[in-house]
């Protein structure tokens, strides 16, 4: 229920907006995504990591910032989530390899200097 519960002052802009404008589309959005989470196998580690991945393939750096985010917070390595970069290169092309591993470093490189 984390995602229903989320503050909508804390989304993204974007995000934030549609959820103010429409509660209840974004509850049902945040329902469905809760769903999906739970509808597997998979541990909240490695959700986030394919999370990141997925954000990487569809080019969408506000993803990938938002799931690298939350990654962290449920505990990744800045190991794990510069594997994900990597593991990009094959399928994705450097090219977009690098501009996922520069988005992640956004967080990654600002949560290093507030230690």
């Amino acid at each position: 229920m984390a995602a229903r519960n989320k503050k909508k002052s804390n989304l993204p802009s974007g995000a934030g907006i549609l959820a103010r404008r429409f509660p209840e589309i974004w509850e049902s959005y945040a329902a469905l995504g809760e769903r999906c989470a739970e509808g597997g196998p998979l541990d909240v580690k490695m959700r986030h990591l394919i999370k990141i991945a997925l954000a990487a393939g569809v080019g969408s750096e506000g993803a990938v910032h938002s799931h690298v985010r939350r990654g962290l917070a449920e505990g990744l390595t800045r190991e794990e989530i510069h594997h994900v970069a990597l593991l990009a290169i094959p399928t994705l092309g450097l090219p977009a390899a690098v501009r996922t591993m520069t988005w992640m470093d956004d967080l990654l490189e600002d949560r290093r200097k507030r230690r």
